[in-house]
């Protein structure tokens, strides 16, 4: 029986879901065991920049991932910055190894655009991230310029909090805007993401998923994310079925 016989939708059939290990989630002290810990089976590195002004928390710095880049050189470094001083930063993280980054949508609007631009420019990929009360339409004049949007279904600043369901909707929206406007970014889903919730997330259309946590606090985060692998296939299998 084809798809067509069996009344299955075949828009998904050559969709995969990347994984993004958050080391925001491992131990401090152990960076380095905790990424060895996933024995390679990540898609990409996720660092969570925090600067303590535009979120309460503070992480690390453009030392954590030029550290990351000398150890990992052929890792997809992809960096989520959550931080006020764009000006300073931005700069740093790309001549640390930066692979992808990506600015907060919030962070003085007016300059979005022009700093998406020169980041792409500059050899790296550009993301676009969402607070959970920023609506999609805030920038749909930069969805052009953007390798990635990146939506945020917890409340920027700490981990291991539970994802906001209402999340999910803005995800169907981004992809819906895409396939109508034949746009090229892909969307990426961080915060409150487990096993329990990950065929949700990748159901709405999420073609790269944040997973901190969840990964580095289990026995095994290897296993975790192969299992997590599992998942993601049997859920695109049910959303176009």
């Amino acid at each position: 029986m084809d798809m067509l016989e069996s009344g299955c939708d075949d828009t998904d059939m050559r969709r995969t879901v990347l994984f993004a290990p958050s080391i925001l989630g491992a131990d401090p002290l152990n960076v380095g065991g905790a990424v060895d810990s996933l024995s390679g089976r990540f898609d990409w590195l996720h660092l969570d920049v925090m600067d303590g002004r535009f979120v309460q928390n503070i992480s690390f710095g453009p030392a954590m991932v030029e550290a990351l880049r000398k150890r990992y050189r052929d890792a997809f470094l992809d960096v989520h910055l959550m931080v006020d001083r764009l000006d300073v930063l931005l700069p740093a993280f790309v001549s640390a190894g930066a692979s992808q980054i990506t600015i907060h949508a919030e962070v003085e609007p007016q300059l979005l655009h022009s700093r998406l631009t020169r980041l792409r420019q500059a050899g790296v990929r550009a993301g676009v991230a969402l607070a959970p009360p920023t609506p999609v339409e805030q920038v749909r004049f930069v969805l052009d310029v953007v390798d990635v949007v990146l939506l945020m279904s917890v409340t920027p600043g700490f981990g291991g909090q539970t994802l906001i369901g209402s999340v999910l909707e803005k995800e169907r929206d981004l992809v819906r805007l895409r396939a109508v406007e034949n746009y090229n970014y892909l969307t990426e889903m961080d915060g409150g993401i487990n096993r329990d919730s990950l065929a949700s997330v990748v159901a709405a259309g999420c073609d790269a998923v944040v997973m901190g946590s969840a990964v580095f606090n289990s026995p095994d985060p290897a296993r975790y994310l192969e299992e997590s692998r599992i998942i993601a296939k049997e859920a695109l299998v049910d959303a176009r079925c």
